[in-house]
């Protein structure tokens, strides 16, 4: 933008040219002369509610009344002023220039447009880290890693990696993330909102990337292989978990006898079955309980009669795949 912002209007009011243009909220303002002043270098002092600037004079001519007996510039002390209010949500701003920018987040005014893809912007630096899209230049490096950004911003996220630092965090359950999108997709746990609906069989989701997941479900589509085996999985997280029964890697452990597991839902059916004593799943027909689903899910071909095991040489049929076993 300009070097110095457009004044005020009833005001001579101009302000600082080295202030970015995305330093908006505490802009600080230096008051001149009358446009026919002799005085423009401004060194400004600040004092609680008193801005002192000292006028810094370029016609030095003795005999001045601007200047004090032994030669020097006197200081001129005024009460700060405050500027322009947003009239839609109250923000002060010491000056027009970014008022104005800051009126383009009410009003949606995009007057910066890239050249190359037609995408607009509110502001002019906006466009020329979005360019960088189009250049492939990342000037911001991390000095640990030293992975590159075309963005300011997203190295200042990605040190938070190294850092450990989680700013954001949950007023329900105090869960805290290192990405302020992080806490906005996790408060749908809470909320239960599902925005994402399968537009083939209309199931709905919390997270773009679960339905995206899911959508491999109806193409048969299994980008994520294995390299020891070959199987191939629709879903990054299935791959992870497969790939424990190669490595033999068992992060889940039980914290009342130690047992540890490959999968967090082994877990979950362990604690469920030794240690708690719960059993939520109850047969509908004798009310029989189970401290696991796959259990109720067993028991219940008593009552319907199927029986999935057969013997290949007698060809009995039997419940369950334990008696089978005895069988043959």
């Amino acid at each position: 933008h300009k070097s110095e912002c457009e004044p005020f209007e009833n005001h001579d009011l101009k302000c600082e040219s080295s202030i970015g243009d995305g330093e908006l909220d505490s802009q600080t303002e230096t008051e001149t002369e009358d446009g026919d002043s002799p005085y423009n270098h401004p060194i400004k002092e600040e004092h609680g509610d008193e801005v002192h600037i000292q006028m810094k004079k370029e016609d030095d001519s003795a005999g001045s009344d601007d200047t004090e007996s032994d030669g020097k510039p006197h200081a001129v002390t005024r009460p700060r002023k405050r500027s322009s209010m947003c009239s839609v949500c109250k923000k002060t701003f010491y000056c027009v220039y970014y008022l104005k920018i800051h009126m383009r987040q009410h009003t949606g005014e995009k007057p910066f447009k890239c050249d190359v893809c037609e995408k607009e912007f509110s502001r002019s630096g906006h466009l020329k880290d979005h360019m960088r899209v189009h250049t492939g230049e990342k000037p911001f490096e991390c000095n640990v890693c030293g992975k590159t950004f075309s963005v300011s911003g997203h190295l200042k996220r990605h040190m938070r990696v190294h850092t450990g630092k989680k700013p954001f965090e949950c007023d329900v359950c105090g869960k805290a993330f290192t990405q302020s999108g992080g806490l906005k997709k996790h408060m749908r746990v809470h909320t239960g909102e599902k925005t994402f609906e399968c537009d083939i069989c209309e199931k709905t989701f919390s997270q773009s990337g679960s339905l995206k997941d899911h959508m491999r479900v109806h193409t048969g589509e299994k980008p994520f292989e294995c390299d020891v085996c070959g199987k191939a999985f629709s879903v990054n997280g299935h791959l992870r978990q497969h790939m424990r029964l190669h490595t033999g890697q068992k992060p889940f452990e039980c914290d009342v006898c130690g047992k540890t597991f490959s999968h967090s839902g082994s877990l979950a059916k362990h604690n469920m079955r030794l240690h708690t004593g719960k059993k939520p799943f109850e047969c509908d027909v004798c009310e029989k309980k189970f401290s696991e689903r796959e259990c109720l899910k067993r028991h219940m071909r008593v009552h319907t009669g199927e029986k999935l095991f057969v013997c290949d040489v007698c060809g009995k049929t039997f419940v369950q795949s334990g008696s089978w076993k005895k069988h043959i």
